[in-house]
């Protein structure tokens, strides 16, 4: 689990990064600050790994916490999600080492998109010792170019997480399921499921059946065993 600090002085906007991160798996929220000082104390009393922060704010801004971070060599990592969009602050933090910069206002599937590919890399790091210039090189060179892909998966979902569920659904077989048993198998948000069944319906792996019953009608799932073998090219096992 990834341990999310949101920093940002807008009380709004910071609500609605609360309700992103929630939404994405793999993350856990373990505290909004307002300002930079209340955030430097969150840092001391709690694990944080990575920090959603904003550039404007009362007192010292954005980027003198980023660069009070590098400056204690503390190991967390920041993605900045700010309206400074001019080059100079741009500049400034990818030189201290921010690993994204989102611009409001951003759509979610951005900021899923920013949150998964920092997933992916941790867990790539996290589980091997040592990487070859081909690892490394997917890793730092992502953004949808791995040279393996002969065709990329759409735009926010990441491999690490379609092969979760794809594990999950080869498990279940061919007896239909629903987006929510799948949710609570891989514990992984409906909102995401739902994402990754439209790309596995379309891609003809999986049979998408509309149930009529008592209340609103339901969608059901069944794995199409035969075509299997279409998610090769999206996987890496």
């Amino acid at each position: 689990m990834i341990h999310v600090l949101i920093v940002e002085d807008d009380p709004m906007v910071a609500e609605f990064n609360k309700r992103y991160v929630k939404n994405v798996d793999g993350f856990h929220l373990v505290g909004i600050a307002y300002h930079v000082e209340e955030a430097k104390t969150v840092i001391e009393e709690k694990k944080v790994d990575l920090i959603l922060l904003d550039v404007y704010m009362p007192g010292e801004n954005g980027l003198e916490l980023l660069s009070y971070i590098r400056a204690e060599k503390l190991g967390i990592d920041v993605i900045l999600i700010t309206a400074a969009s001019d080059a100079d602050h741009i500049q400034t933090a990818l030189r201290y080492g921010a690993v994204d910069y989102l611009i409001k206002p951003f759509e979610f599937e951005r900021f899923e998109q920013a949150l998964l590919s920092y997933k992916d890399k941790q867990y790539a790091l996290r589980e091997k010792e040592q990487l070859n210039q081909e690892e490394l090189d997917q890793l730092l060179l992502s953004d949808d170019k791995d040279p393996d892909q002969e065709i990329a998966l759409p735009k926010g979902l990441t491999q690490s997480t379609l092969q979760i569920i794809v594990e999950e659904i080869r498990k279940i077989g061919e007896t239909p399921f629903s987006t929510d048993e799948l949710a609570e198998q891989t514990e992984i948000s409906r909102v995401s499921i739902r994402k990754y069944l439209k790309f596995l319906v379309d891609i003809e792996c999986l049979e998408e059946r509309l149930t009529y019953g008592i209340g609103r009608p339901v969608y059901s799932y069944q794995y199409i065993k035969e075509n299997g073998d279409r998610l090769k090219q999206y996987l890496s096992g």
